[in-house]
């Protein structure tokens, strides 16, 4: 017991989301991108069967999912399994201290308005590791500290924990407590939700049901791997089949409010600072959107002048005039590194093409 404290301490203090055990084994941790090895002994035989019998599992058990509070109160969600007859687990920490979205250093306005919209369709996007579940989780609280609704929350897994306040909150983890994003998502319409948060639309299924419950009144808040705004859109057009398409395509142009794509970078004046690209869906946007997106939403992003839509590279442009971010960091993580380097002497991309031409 003594042991798993300590190492599900060391977890918590390291910032780690996800705590890596192995008989035989040093434990190691996930930091963002980076697995760290902890200073500590091997993970002994008595250690997993002491998890083993704490998360409810035979002595006998391949594969088990089960949940672990330490003595201090921190929370781990648990997957036991075997490999080559070794056992070993994964605790996933879940959070209960939520960030607020001005420490984040997010977009605070432009992401309350999109919240307290009565219906619709936001998409919070981004690689692995760049926060979208600490973003989304920092507007639910908001929310919860400010207004009166039903959440429901479809997770795989649950990352962050919260405490009804204002807000009623019933959160689902997939596989333990529904079968899968679409199914929970086709339940919840049933639940009395006004706000539905889907950890990640993953096929056409979670998608299609995405948009008929904005369609139908519900607030839906939901991730996708892009490395975009502009390829979020082209993502979820591809999601859909040929037969499919038009009307989903159609749907998605209509119920739409935004898309917020961000970036965790090595910063100067803090390890990580977020940057971000932005549009919202308005008249301009949505015969692209229904079309699939593409370079004409990228050039939209780069060219307005309104705060709320913004491109990836004036906001690295920004963060580097500002001193959050250095000249390398800023390349690594431009779409274009060319433009960027036009854009932060200055020189605009019209202004570029017109002296080519």
């Amino acid at each position: 017991m003594e042991a798993l404290e300590s190492l599900c301490e060391s977890c918590f203090k390291a910032g780690a989301s996800d705590l890596f055990l192995r008989e035989g084994a040093i434990p190691f941790v996930r930091v963002g991108e980076q697995l760290l090895t902890l200073e500590t002994d091997v993970a002994t035989q008595d250690l997993l069967s002491f998890l083993w019998t704490a998360c409810g599992a035979s002595a006998e058990a391949t594969d088990h999912d089960a949940s672990f509070v330490t003595r201090s109160g921190l929370r781990f969600r648990v997957n036991l399994y075997r490999q080559l007859g070794v056992r070993g687990a994964v605790l996933r920490n879940i959070k209960t201290q939520i960030p607020s979205m001005e420490e984040l250093g997010l977009p605070v306005q432009l992401l309350q308005r999109w919240l307290t919209r009565p219906s619709g369709l936001i998409l919070v996007t981004g690689s692995t590791g760049s926060g979208k579940s600490t973003t989304l989780a920092a507007g639910l609280e908001w929310l919860n500290q400010t207004t009166t609704r039903h959440i429901i929350t479809i997770e795989d897994p649950v990352e962050y924990l919260f405490q009804d306040n204002l807000c009623r909150f019933t959160q689902r983890e997939v596989g333990a407590d529904t079968p899968s994003f679409a199914e929970g998502l086709r339940r919840a319409l049933r639940q009395s939700p006004d706000i539905i948060l889907l950890g990640e639309i993953r096929d056409a299924v979670s998608a299609s049901t995405a948009l008929q419950a904005a369609e139908t009144g519900h607030l839906v808040l939901a991730s996708v791997h892009s490395g975009s705004a502009a390829e979020a859109v082209e993502r979820l057009h591809r999601i859909f089949s040929q037969e499919e398409r038009e009307d989903a395509s159609a749907l998605l142009a209509a119920e739409l409010v935004g898309v917020f794509t961000q970036q965790l970078i090595p910063g100067l004046t803090k390890n990580l600072f977020l940057v971000a690209e932005h549009f919202e869906n308005q008249a301009a946007t949505r015969q692209w959107i229904r079309n699939g997106g593409g370079t004409e939403l990228v050039d939209f992003m780069q060219i307005s002048q309104s705060p709320e839509n913004r491109s990836m590279t004036t906001s690295l442009v920004q963060a580097y005039r500002d001193g959050h971010i250095s000249m390398e960091a800023a390349l690594a993580a431009a779409p274009v590194a060319d433009e960027f380097r036009r854009a932060a002497m200055g020189i605009s991309s019209q202004a570029f093409q017109a002296e080519q031409s």
